[in-house]
């Protein structure tokens, strides 16, 4: 049970790579349409900002809806299998976008692009293609692509969009599907499967996480964070234009602000875990979305304030973004993992999807700066939801396979591993002749654990 080794292989690296290269490649496409829409959109027939809100929004709805089946049915037919039918279908959805000549089409394709459901079965295959001790490092390069993935897609969409148009951008997505199915090819297939409960979902946990007080703390927050991140991208490309701003030099303003958010948001993050703040940092975040939704409700007019509001709110969003899946990964009970972080994406995509549905009607009946006064107004709820949540120890995963053991060997080691200073929780799962560990950091003493599972 003592790590063998501190560094990933090259096979390991290899595999982290292609799968994160995979990963960014699809939120890239999915993330582009964000700073263009309400731009480039308005030729389209039915253009409205309802239909700003549901198209920039769709995906996240049926992402919201097979993110979970998606991963079971990897299970059945292979994590390969999956991610290419996945990627067709997100290629699918970017050519019907491409093609559209109406708002509604548009939003057919974004729903067929959110279809695309393959993360489940991404994660799992980065699992089973790494050692247990090896595998959080894989699983933060694959969620690190994804913040680079909505980087990149801040300043190349502008960038296409002023040359090709909103087509060009959609073809763009295509493309980037189609490669990454070429690098699901050349990604080796695993072997043997890494244990389930720490990856993919079991339905029959669904419902007792769903009712975890301090897990529906972090699911309702990714949904709101999301839900803002959608509803700002409604109204604020067209207040840029207002000001004389061309649509072409978006970028200009979107690449320094989220450099500038990036190196605000890495040192509130090392002083929350240094000073064992986290809850405090935490609300620090919120206060910041609020800051920003109230600059940009006060300064819809003056470009400098907008650009202040666009850091506060990038700062506040990605040191949220990172930290609540720190969080929940702590949270979640042991074996249960891959449940929690289930429910957790799909709350994330359904935020995204609402806040397209309500920013865009608030926007057409309130108008544009409606949005942020319903932002700061769902943030400072959040902020309220956040009394009484806690944050445990620091905690590591493993399991023991004990196929080789006896029902009363397996119960004996049971209470030995329980009471091993440093184990937090120990869960078996007698179908899968596995025990599961959620034993705390730095104070767990593997080779005590050798000695009574060699």
């Amino acid at each position: 049970m003592q790590p063998t080794s501190h560094q990933l292989t090259s096979a390991e690296k290899k595999a982290a790579t292609a799968l994160a290269l995979v990963f960014s490649s699809r939120m890239l496409g999915l993330f582009m349409l964000l700073p263009v829409f309400a731009i480039y959109g308005s030729e389209l027939v039915g253009f409205s900002p309802l239909w700003i809100g549901l198209a920039i929004g769709a995906y996240g709805f049926t992402q919201a809806l097979l993110q979970i089946p998606m991963g079971w049915l990897s299970d059945k037919i292979g994590r390969h299998q999956v991610m290419l039918l996945g990627l067709g279908l997100f290629a699918l959805g970017s050519v019907v976008a491409a093609l559209a000549d109406s708002v509604y089409m548009v939003t057919l394709g974004r729903v067929l692009q959110g279809a695309g459901a393959i993360a489940g079965a991404v994660l799992a295959l980065a699992a089973d293609l790494t050692r247990e001790e090896q595998r959080p490092k894989v699983m933060a390069i694959i969620g690190m692509s994804i913040g680079l993935s909505f980087a990149v897609a801040m300043v190349l969409g502008p960038m296409i969009a002023a040359r090709a148009g909103l087509s060009g951008v959609f073809w763009f997505t295509a493309a980037m599907a189609i490669l990454a199915m070429g690098l699901v090819l050349r990604t080796p297939k695993a072997i043997t499967q890494a244990p389930q409960r720490e990856t993919l979902a079991v339905p029959a946990l669904l419902g007792k996480l769903l009712r975890s007080p301090q897990l529906m703390r972090l699911n309702l927050g990714v949904m709101l964070l999301h839900f803002l991140l959608t509803a700002l991208f409604i109204a604020l490309p067209q207040q840029l234009l207002a000001l004389d701003f061309g649509s072409e030099a978006h970028w200009q303003l979107y690449l320094p602000v989220l450099f500038g958010s990036f190196v605000l948001m890495v040192p509130m993050i090392i002083l929350s875990v240094r000073k064992q703040q986290e809850i405090g940092f935490f609300r620090l975040a919120l206060l910041l979305l609020i800051a920003a939704a109230l600059l940009f409700w006060l300064g819809p007019s003056q470009l400098p304030a907008l650009a202040l509001a666009l850091l506060l709110f990038f700062t506040g969003f990605n040191y949220l973004e990172a930290s609540l899946p720190a969080l929940l990964s702590r949270q979640a009970p042991a074996g249960q993992k891959g449940t929690a972080m289930g429910l957790y994406s799909s709350a994330q995509f359904f935020g995204a999807f609402l806040g397209g549905l309500a920013g865009g009607l608030v926007a057409s009946w309130f108008g544009l700066t409606a949005v942020y006064v319903l932002s700061a107004l769902l943030v400072l709820g959040w902020l309220l939801l956040s009394i009484g949540m806690t944050v445990p120890a620091k905690a590591e995963r493993l399991s023991l396979d004990l196929q080789s053991k006896s029902s009363g060997e397996v119960n004996a080691l049971l209470q030995q591993v329980s009471t091993l200073p440093g184990v937090l929780e120990a869960t078996l799962v007698p179908q899968e002749q596995r025990c599961y560990l959620k034993v705390e950091a730095g104070r767990f003493d593997y080779q005590q654990l050798q000695k009574l599972h060699p």
